[in-house]
């Protein structure tokens, strides 16, 4: 009994927050009851504890309605930050999506160029986003301004007010209801001051609350100011895409009038060969439309344009079998070689007919006489042959 008096004592000596925090405990612990509120009191209490709640929980997702991406708006509040500290002005705004969709689309409509239809309905396209992100920035600036910042000086200023007042009205009924029990043990007037402080403080609380809860028409306002910026931001929208998809219809229209063009292949290169002593640019590579010689063509103008092969072949095989260089290069020589420049087989019989008849008429005089020929004979009478 004699320490639950020094006890007693201690606390006292300490004034009245040693009884609150006794009372509270004993309230928690012990189970005991102390004075209850009215229950208008309560559930003005209540509906400001939703109201402070759901103050701060719409104004995080108006901001994250308005800027979705969570790194820009890290980004964008350090820089905005930096900026205070650092006396500059206000920093860039938000990063619109719409605004970097009209960046890349303006870019490829540049690279593209006006000989196509996608490079100018491109920069159309880019265009109207352009004009959507400035009045999606004209949203956030009207949200913010009659939405946001209303509702966060409700919060920092009223509500804040509120929870003071709560919580003082919280500590004066603990020490009210700590004296209350030690009635006897303590003088009165200690125990009627502690009434009055505990009434005061119920009767700022609840007049705080109730004139918060009496004049929430101005929260309605609130909300009409964002629905009326988001009415105003979608009339705009809407008005820009009208504008684009006009355009966009009349340059459909106008590309389905023009008649298609048809694809007109390139002639492909062909190889060839030089003559005589004439000489072919790029390599002998020709971009004109003749067809490609076969390989058994290309195999015949070489063999004609090397007539000491002929020579030689002549020379080597006279004494065995002088028809099989008839057969096999002079027919050869004087068939391909007349009408590789002759436009008919009229025209090399008539050009030609003097030319085989020497040659037919020297072979077979060879034949009779059986008379061996020199390569220089063979020269000399190479204007007759070839």
């Amino acid at each position: 009994m004699k320490r639950e008096t020094e006890d007693l004592s201690c606390f006292r000596r300490r004034g009245p927050l040693g009884g609150e925090k006794l009372e509270k405990v004993s309230e928690k612990v012990g189970g005991a009851e102390g004075t209850k509120l009215d229950d208008d009191f309560k559930e003005m209490e209540r509906k400001v504890d939703v109201t402070s709640r759901a103050v701060m929980e719409i104004m995080t997702k108006t901001i994250e309605y308005l800027q979705p991406n969570p790194a820009s708006r890290a980004k964008l509040s350090m820089i905005n930050t930096m900026s205070k500290i650092r006396g500059q002005e206000k920093g860039p705004g938000y990063p619109q999506a719409e605004a970097l969709l009209a960046e890349a689309m303006l870019k490829f409509g540049r690279e593209l160029g006006d000989d196509c239809n996608f490079g100018p309905a491109l920069g159309e396209v880019g265009e109207a986003m352009r004009e959507l992100s400035e009045v999606k920035d004209s949203l956030d600036i009207e949200v913010k301004q009659n939405f946001i910042d209303p509702l966060q000086n409700l919060h920092d200023k009223d509500l804040r007010e509120i929870q003071h007042h709560l919580k003082k009205l919280e500590g004066r009924r603990l020490d009210f209801d700590y004296k209350k029990k030690r009635q006897g043990k303590i003088p009165d007037e200690e125990l009627r001051q502690a009434l009055e402080k505990f009434d005061e403080s119920k009767e700022i609380a609840e007049s705080s609350m109730f004139n918060l809860l009496e004049m929430d028409i101005e929260q309605v306002s609130q909300l009409s100011a964002l629905v009326q910026a988001q009415l105003e931001y979608h009339k705009q929208a809407v008005q820009i895409l009208q504008q684009v998809t006009v355009r966009l219809e009349e340059r459909i229209r106008q590309a389905s009038s023009q008649p298609r063009r048809e694809y007109q292949p390139k002639p492909r290169m062909s190889l060839e060969f030089p003559t005589g002593d004439s000489t072919q640019p790029n390599g002998g590579l020709s971009h004109t439309g003749t067809p490609k010689p076969s390989g058994k063509e290309l195999r015949l103008q070489v063999l004609l344009h090397r007539p000491w092969h002929i020579h030689r072949h002549f020379c080597r095989n006279c004494r065995n079998n002088p028809i099989w260089l008839h057969r096999k290069y002079a027919v050869i020589y004087f068939l391909w070689g007349g009408l590789s420049g002759r436009n008919s087989v009229k025209e090399f019989l008539l050009s030609s007919f003097i030319d085989l008849f020497l040659s037919f008429l020297f072979i077979l005089l060879y034949k009779t006489l059986y008379i061996p020929f020199s390569p220089s004979v063979i020269s000399t009478h190479e204007h007759i042959l070839f």
